[in-house]
């Protein structure tokens, strides 16, 4: 088993993201919460956003308390591009600039795709899709009306490039969200605006698990037999590398996914993958077979 000690620590310089103003969607449980931490802990202002505002406020007070940091929570809906211009308009007003978006919110649920109705569908799409895109829309042409660099961070998922069932309408949102961080690190590239992505492999949260493996299919599906390193992430771990995409430490990085999964879809995407599952003694077996039968030959 590997030693993940290390992953209680950042990866950064205290002052990596000093001064900077980043905008996390989804940003006050979770994964996006981990990574408003360490944003403050690295001297960032953090805008964290998402549609249940008692909990933003109890986290902003949370988060400040714990690093110092500032934290301005912004109840808004990506569905929706005038709340998000509302963000933007906060924002600005309350830090002056905004240097970089975390497109973070999202919505999953499993499920035969034959069970699902046009409207839960759309449901997927609306949030995941289109929410990112109404979110880098609005600060892409911020922030090239103000003839400013920014940085644009989309968490995506290893299905996004893979595919996957029972999780077909984020499947496909997920996967045009990769295409839009690709094409605009091309198109916006001139404009000093990175686009990048993380593809994270499981990182369980205590709400989004339970909601996506209820009851007995946790136990069932265990996803640590899934991944080569048989762990799963830490937070910390993704906040790390969300940190350094957010930095100047990755000024040349631009248009790229970064998958940070311990190697789960590999191991997931080779036609004999399964075969883990043989013991040795059947591998001995196996190869007397072979052997007898390459000798009758």
């Amino acid at each position: 088993m590997a030693n993940t000690e290390y992953v209680k620590n950042g990866a950064l310089r205290d002052d990596a993201l000093k001064g900077r103003t980043i905008i996390i969607t989804g940003g006050g449980t979770g994964l996006g919460k981990a990574m408003s931490t360490y944003f403050l802990q690295l001297g960032a202002n953090v805008v964290i956003t998402s549609r249940n505002f008692d909990v933003l406020k109890n986290t902003a007070l949370e988060l400040e308390s714990l690093t110092g940091g500032s934290v301005l929570p912004l109840s808004c809906d990506v569905r929706n591009p005038e709340e998000i211009d509302e963000v933007l308009k906060q924002s600005i007003e309350h830090y002056g600039t905004i240097h970089g978006l975390v497109n973070n919110a999202a919505g999953n649920f499993i499920s035969p795709t034959e069970r699902l109705s046009p409207n839960a569908f759309s449901t997927i799409i609306d949030i995941v899709l289109k929410g990112t895109v109404n979110c880098t829309l609005a600060l892409g042409k911020h922030w090239i009306n103000e003839k400013q660099p920014g940085t644009v961070l989309n968490i995506i998922t290893t299905y996004a490039y893979t595919g996957s069932a029972y999780v077909v309408p984020s499947a496909c949102a997920k996967g045009g969200v990769l295409a839009l961080t690709r094409s605009l690190a091309v198109e916006w590239g001139k404009y000093g605006i990175r686009t990048n992505a993380i593809a994270p492999g499981p990182f369980p949260t205590k709400g989004a698990w339970d909601r996506l493996l209820p009851g007995e299919m946790a136990e069932k599906f265990d996803f640590k037999n899934r991944v080569p390193l048989k762990r799963t992430g830490e937070h910390q771990e993704l906040a790390n590398l969300s940190a350094f995409l957010m930095s100047d430490f990755s000024g040349y990085i631009n248009g790229e996914v970064i998958t940070i999964d311990g190697g789960e879809w590999l191991q997931g995407a080779g036609q004999f993958n399964g075969l883990e599952s043989i013991t040795p003694h059947m591998w001995d077996n196996l190869e007397k077979l072979i052997r007898m039968k390459k000798g009758s030959e």
